[in-house]
């Protein structure tokens, strides 16, 4: 085995230290606890979130890309506590490559969502880019009588890139949608076909120096407003180091003015406070949920309020970032359950929240109930774990977490590797592998083994810990025979985004490697979430 680095060690005293004042918490807070926030929201990977309310209760929406089921919906009562209420899409079936037939489909599947509300119906709307391995892409719209679903959706042939959703007070229905050059198209009266051609309604690009005509920065990720008369179209600029712009007119089609709204990176110096949408609460103020790049954490979403000055919603504080805010003031205050679980015991029958899968999973490969208490996860041919089908994950979680799973290995099978890691592109993992003399742990970066230790035969259980930090994007791993007593095993692994606007995450697998018809399986139980 590898000497282990100092770095790695003050990364596990410090697991250490924390775990018994942290075991009690569901995860990264913004409640203060003294009538104020801060942000982010959630410490973890949201991106592109759109809000709205409805009646007195809030929802947010965010991209999951290639994770299924796809496009979390999330409720809150304060719009500083959340909770996940289902996702609007079960699953794509509109290639095989996400099911691994064929080939993969990294980064398809849903981008910038958009939510709205109207007669009784939830609409999510979402597009499907080209270039990522397919040549054409497409738009979509899902909806629902609760946000808890069953969620229909309808596919459009079109391509509408960056979807803003609006229902005007007529019912009319448009999508605002482009990257640099903005357009108008306008739906059916049932919202399951574009009703028209689309209208070009903003062309111009923006500098450095945030002034329109004088550089290549094109908006984007677009929400539509109508309020007091005017159509209000928000929308970043300037990529993961942007800033937000508003759009104004008396028409949907324009002519539009346009206003810097928000101008800051305060609070993760480099990486500008950029796109998300605009709500109302019951009192009558205005917020924004807006995301920021947070390198291999991902995008999280921040909350901010929105002051009018000259008919223009300005965000923040005067367009600056103050970090810590009061409470909104809202008609409901959150609950205990308000929060997004991230422990699991799998002792429920349907799979938690929290996880989503890597592509498609193979719903005959994997069960809650076959050992009830246990994820068990069942073998199929892969070389890798990019082509693994049924790798589970959840969202690593800054500034740090610390995540352990129980891995009973008593159904693997020659050729079998399971185990627990950190998915992206490149990942790490502690994996098993079962060969015909008995099981190997190893460190893995990719496919390269880091480092390795043969298991006794008698060893049927191991705990696989994962700590990964924030600051400087690394991670560390550990085992344990017993639960109490970890061994770190392998150097420090360095986090990155080769799958570009997604991030980091905890990841469960099995795959055969050996077998074209595999037989092994691996159980899953306690998994556990500190953060800090």
């Amino acid at each position: 085995m590898k000497r282990f680095s100092s770095l790695s060690a003050l990364l596990i005293a410090a697991s250490l230290a924390l775990a018994p004042s942290l075991h009690a918490q569901k995860g990264w807070t913004a409640d203060n606890g003294d009538g104020t926030f801060t942000n982010p929201l959630l410490w973890g990977d949201w991106p592109d979130p759109d809000v709205i309310r409805v009646d007195d209760t809030y929802y947010m929406v965010s991209t999951s890309m290639h994770y299924v089921p796809g496009v979390p919906v999330l409720s809150s009562r304060d719009l500083v506590h959340w909770k996940p209420e289902s996702y609007a899409v079960a699953r794509y079936d509109e290639d095989p490559r996400y099911d691994m037939q064929g080939g993969t489909l990294y980064l398809n599947g849903a981008w910038a969502s958009s939510i709205r509300h109207h007669n009784g119906k939830f609409y999510v709307a979402f597009c499907t880019p080209y270039g990522w391995g397919t040549k054409t892409g497409h738009f979509s719209i899902c909806e629902a009588d609760s946000p808890k679903g069953p969620w229909k959706r309808t596919i459009f042939p079109e391509y509408l890139y960056d979807p803003g959703l609006f229902i005007d007070d007529d019912g009319r229905g448009y999508v605002v949608h482009g990257q640099g050059t903005l357009r108008v198209t306008p739906l059916s009266a049932d919202l399951h076909s574009v009703a028209g051609p689309a209208v070009e309604i903003w062309k111009q690009r923006f500098g450095a120096d945030r002034q329109a005509g004088t550089g290549g920065y094109g908006m984007e990720g677009s929400h539509v407003y109508k309020i007091n008369g005017y159509y209000y179209i928000l929308c970043p600029a300037g990529g993961t180091q942007g800033w937000q712009i508003c759009l104004r007119s008396r028409s949907i089609y324009g002519p539009y003015e346009h206003r810097v709204v928000l101008d800051d990176d305060r609070s993760y110096v480099g990486n500008g406070l950029h796109q998300g949408g605009m709500v109302q609460t019951t009192k009558g103020d205005w917020w924004f949920i807006i995301m920021q790049d947070r390198g291999p954490i991902g995008r999280v979403p921040c909350l901010l309020p929105v002051t009018w000055q000259d008919g223009w919603p300005i965000i923040g504080a005067g367009g600056k970032d103050a970090v810590v805010y009061p409470f909104p003031t809202t008609s409901r205050r959150a609950r205990r359950d308000d929060y997004v679980p991230a422990d699991d015991d799998f002792s429920s029958h349907r799979l938690g929240l929290q996880w989503q899968w890597n592509h498609n999973p193979s719903d005959a490969h994997w069960s809650l109930t076959e050992r009830p208490g246990f994820m068990r996860l069942k073998a199929l041919p892969a070389p890798d774990l990019y082509h693994a089908r049924n790798t589970l994950t959840q969202r690593v979680q800054g500034p740090l977490s610390i995540a352990t799973v129980e891995m009973d290995m008593e159904g693997l099978t020659e050729g079998t590797v399971a185990g627990f890691g950190i998915f992206e592109k490149p990942y790490a993992c502690l994996a098993v592998r079962q060969g015909r003399e008995g099981r190997t742990l190893v460190m893995q970066q990719e496919q390269t083994v880091a480092d390795s230790v043969m298991l006794a035969p008698d060893v049927k259980r191991l705990w696989l810990r994962a700590y990964a930090t924030e600051h400087q994007g690394t991670a560390t791993f550990m085992y344990s025979m017993d639960g109490l007593h970890f061994t770190p095993l392998g150097p420090v692994f360095h986090m990155r985004l080769g799958f570009p606007w997604t991030a980091n995450r905890f990841a469960l697998f099995c795959y055969d490697s050996l077998n074209s018809t595999p037989k092994g399986y691996a159980d899953f139980d306690n998994f556990r979430l500190i953060t800090k």
